[in-house]
Formats: structure tokens, C-alpha cells, sequence
């Protein structure tokens, strides 16, 4: 429902305009302006002096593009204006083009914005006062921003008019709405420092309790996209404290998707500080908004993230949560299929394969669990290939070789040779210069297979010997603590005493 706030000796004349229209006004809430303060979002206008103002839409319902300060009010853009608002554009047209055709090209703009259809800066009607001015130079900025491809010259167009309209902002409030955005650009083109700069700068400004959680939200993006392992303990506690603060101002509004998103990556971020319970419950509550509100991509979407921190959970010696977590990806896999979205897909079959590699049963079920794994790695390896996804292929392949030298051992099984094989395709991609620890795993997981493979009795393989030697050195070289290191060490001592063994 849409608000229209305004002093109550002109309701009458707004029932009159709304009266036109068949069942318009049961989708319009007349406020008094004096007695409620008025949302700042786009389900709201005020009205006062005669002129209509949309102000700031802080809840993010449509684009960032801001329509003019101050419209007259009279019936048609009156009413063109809330058909806008209720995404009915072509009342909207047949009330404005020939009324107030300026007005409906800004609305257009928007409605285009919003359905992702390219706006040219050009296009972008123009006045002179000091607010047009400054309008102008944002509405420059999110076109290109939003609606253009983010090629470098329309990036460094976009900043330029970014910082133009910084610089010409009638107040706070709007320099702080602008400088969101800005610092989304910047975020989108690495430039994430800069970003967290500008955001910081906002939040130290005279704004709005709304202004100041968007900003928030804009700094949990910035702050989540850029957090690398190992993870600082003091930033990942400012950064959750931060999102329970914006969670809790979204509930207050009963934002409830808004919420949801950012409860996916609060759950993230709980999951790098292992705490499992809340990561737990981030993505029960979103799930639960998400099915709630028919949204079955984001359902999906929290599925597959409840899937990885299950996985994750009983990985850290809690083999109960197998199973959910193999419930929780064959959910998000229904949505996810190979033909709509092949590398989540790919992502998810990985996954598989290593859960059901690893799920406790009873002995006699291994061997089809074993299967089911085989299955689901050699599903994730026909989309992830080397030459497309060789970061992807390197590390299924490595999981793929752990996974096979636990599968049960049948007569005539080859399960090492062909952990070996996997390792080797992983370790042609994990290069010493560009993933040191990686390839140092990979090493270790290698010369591991290696030894069940046994020795022939009568004589030592001095090629497979020196293979296993070489593979234990750059080991040891490369690795970069001390768990590592010592295991290294221990396959070369008992590569030592094997030599001596057939000396």
C-alpha cells in the first residue's frame, strides 16, 4: 500500500483525485503529516505547499534515481505518480505524456532502470537550479552505473559525475545517498579500499538513522567481499556486530527479504569465526523468509549455503551432519539443475562426492555409498575441465584422489593408481610459485597414497623411489607450518629406512 503524507485540509482534494480512478484508493493510505513522520521509501510521497516530494528512497525498493525536488500537485501528476509507484506505466503514460511530459520521461527512466533496459546519459531531462544541477550529475552517474556496461570509459564517466555530484550536494542526506552508490562502483571495480573510504566518510556526517544502515549494509558488502583467510578475529567481530545492528533495523521494518540477504552472508561470516550454531541459524531464518515469500532461487541459494557449513560442521568431528548436508544440497540442486546454472551445479555434485565419501554407515553400505561419490566427483569434473576451470578441476581432482583411497578395497580395485592420477592432475595446476600450501597438501596426500601401494619384495622401484623422494623434499620446502613440515619430514625418514631395507 502507498502513503501519502499531507496536512489533512487538503485530504479531501486528494480522495477526489484518487476517486477518478477505479479502486485506486484502496491501494492509497492518506497519513496526516503532523501526526505520523514520513518513511523514507519509494511506497511513500508527501505532499506540502502545493508540490508533490518523493524525497530519498532509503529502503531500496527502486533504482537510485532521483526524480525532481519539487512537482506540482495537480490531478494527473498526482496520479501518474502513484501509478509509477505501483508499476502500472501505462495509465501512467495516458495520464502524463501529453500533461507533463517531462515528468513521465523521468518516470519512464525509472521504469526502465528497473527493468534493466540501457538509458543514455543524454536522455536525462535537465533544469537549472542548484538541486537540478546536483540531481543531474547523480542520476549521470547511476545510468552509467547501472544501465550501461562497465567498460573502463564508463566507469571513469560514472566516478567523474560520482564526484561531481558530491561536490554540488544540496545537504548531507542526498551526499550520503550518493556517495552509497559511489562506493558500490568502486566496490564492483576492486577498488575496495576506496569504497570502505567513502562509506566511512558518509557515516560521519549528520544523516538519518535510515542513511546511516544503508551505509552500514553498503560497508558489510564491502568488508564480507574482501575478507581473505586467515581471517582477523577483531575484524570479523566488528563486521558481525555491524550486521546484527542493520539486521535488527530491517526487522524493526519488517523488511523481511532485505533481512534474509543479509542473514545469508551474516551466516558467512559466523561460519568463518566456526561458530556453527549461528551460521545455523542465519540460513534457517532467510530460508524460512525466502519459502515464506515464494522466492525459490534465493531458497535454493540459502539451501547450498547450508549445505557447505553442514559439511563443513562434520568435517570438525561431528559426523552427524552429513546427512542434513547432503538433504540440504539435493534441495538447492532441484533449482540448481546442470542445464540452468551448470557450475553451481558442478559446485554442488563436488560436494557430493565428498560427503557421501566420507558419511558413516554401516560396512556393507560403503560400497554404494562409494559409488554415489564416484558418481557425483565425475559429474562435477564434466563441467569443471582443465582447460575452462582449471582452479575448480585442481581442486575436485584432489578431493576426488582423497575420496577414492577411502572407498572400501574390492579384489581387483585400482582406487590408489587412480588417486594418483587425480593428484597429479591437481599438482599439474597447483604450482609451486602460486599456491605454495595447496600443492603442499597435495603433495603429502600423494605420498600417502603412495606407500599403500606397497613395494615389490624382491627389489626397490628406484623410479617410483625417487619420485616419492623428490614429491617429500619440495614438500618439506614448501610447507608453512609445522604439522606439515613434520609430516613431510616422516615420509622422508621412512623413505630412508626403506632404502636401507633393500640395501
Amino acid at each position: 500500500m502507498l502513503s501519502v503524507y499531507a496536512p489533512t485540509d487538503i485530504h479531501e482534494q486528494l480522495r477526489g483525485f484518487l476517486q477518478q480512478e477505479d479502486r485506486l484508493e484502496e491501494l492509497v493510505r492518506l497519513v496526516d503529516l503532523l501526526e505520523e513522520r514520513p518513511a523514507a521509501n519509494a511506497h511513500s510521497v508527501m505532499i506540502r505547499k502545493g508540490e508533490i516530494h518523493t524525497g530519498i528512497d532509503w529502503h531500496n525498493i527502486y533504482p537510485p534515481y532521483l526524480l525532481p525536488d519539487a512537482i506540482d500537485l495537480d490531478g494527473p501528476n498526482f496520479l501518474g505518480l502513484l501509478y509509477a509507484r505501483l508499476n502500472n506505466f501505462e495509465r501512467c503514460q495516458a495520464l502524463l505524456s501529453s500533461h507533463n511530459h517531462s515528468l513521465y520521461l523521468e518516470l519512464d527512466i525509472l521504469n526502465r532502470l528497473q527493468q534493466g533496459i540501457e538509458v543514455a546519459p543524454e536522455e536525462l531531462p535537465s533544469s537549472y537550479s542548484p538541486f537540478e544541477e546536483y540531481r543531474l550529475m547523480h542520476n549521470q552517474a547511476i545510468v552509467l552505473h547501472y544501465s550501461s556496461a562497465l567498460d573502463t570509459p564508463n566507469l571513469n564517466k560514472a566516478k567523474y559525475f560520482y564526484l561531481e555530484a558530491l561536490q554540488c550536494s544540496p545537504n548531507e542526506e542526498y551526499r550520503a545517498f550518493t556517495a552509497q552508490h559511489f562506493a558500490l562502483l568502486l566496490l564492483d571495480s576492486g577498488a575496495h579500499e576506496d569504497a570502505d573510504r567513502v562509506v566511512n566518510i558518509a557515516l560521519h556526517s549528520d544523516i538519518s538513522a535510515d542513511a546511516r544502515m544503508e551505509l552500514q549494509r553498503t560497508r558489510c558488502q564491502i568488508w564480507t567481499q574482501h575478507l581473505t583467510p586467515p581471517y582477523p578475529q577483531d575484524k570479523l567481530a566488528a563486521l558481525q556486530q555491524m550486521m546484527r545492528d542493520v539486521l535488527g533495523h530491517y526487522e524493526s521494518q519488517g523488511r523481511d527479504v532485505e533481512q534474509a540477504l543479509l542473514l545469508l552472508e551474516a551466516g558467512q561470516i559466523a561460519q568463518f569465526s566456526e561458530n556453527w550454531s549461528e551460521s545455523h541459524g542465519c540460513y534457517n531464518k532467510a530460508l524460512t523468509a525466502f519459502e515464506r515469500e515464494n522466492l525459490p532461487l534465493l531458497a535454493a541459494e540459502a539451501n547450498y549455503r547450508k549445505g557447505i557449513l553442514l559439511l563443513a560442521w562434520a568435517q570438525a568431528n561431528n559426523p552427524q551432519f552429513y546427512r542434513p548436508a547432503a538433504e540440504s544440497f539435493q534441495k538447492a540442486v532441484q533449482i540448481f539443475t546442470r542445464e540452468e546454472a551448470p557450475q553451481v551445479y558442478a559446485d554442488i555434485q563436488h560436494h557430493l562426492g565428498i560427503i557421501y565419501a566420507d558419511i558413516p554407515d554401516e560396512v556393507k553400505k560403503k560400497s554404494i555409498w562409494a559409488g554415489v561419490s564416484s558418481s557425483a566427483f565425475r559429474e562435477a569434473l564434466d563441467i569443471y575441465q582443465k582447460d575452462t576451470h582449471p582452479h575448480a578441476y585442481a581442486t575436485v581432482c584432489n578431493h576426488y584422489g582423497n575420496a577414492l583411497t577411502k572407498y572400501p578395497q574390492a579384489k581387483l580395485s585400482d582406487n590408489f593408481e587412480k588417486a594418483l592420477f587425480y593428484y597429479q592432475e591437481a599438482l599439474s595446476i597447483r604450482t609451486a610459485a602460486e599456491f605454495p600450501t595447496e600443492r603442499c597438501l597435495i603433495l603429502l596426500n600423494y605420498l600417502n597414497a603412495q606407500w599403500h601401494l606397497g613395494m615389490e619384495e624382491d627389489k626397490l622401484d628406484e623410479t617410483r623411489y625417487q619420485d616419492m623422494v623428490d614429491k617429500a623434499e619440495e614438500a618439506a620446502r614448501l610447507a608453512t607450518d609445522d604439522a606439515l613440515r613434520e609430516e613431510a619430514t616422516a615420509h622422508l625418514k621412512e623413505l630412508e629406512q626403506l632404502r636401507s631395507a633393500y640395501a
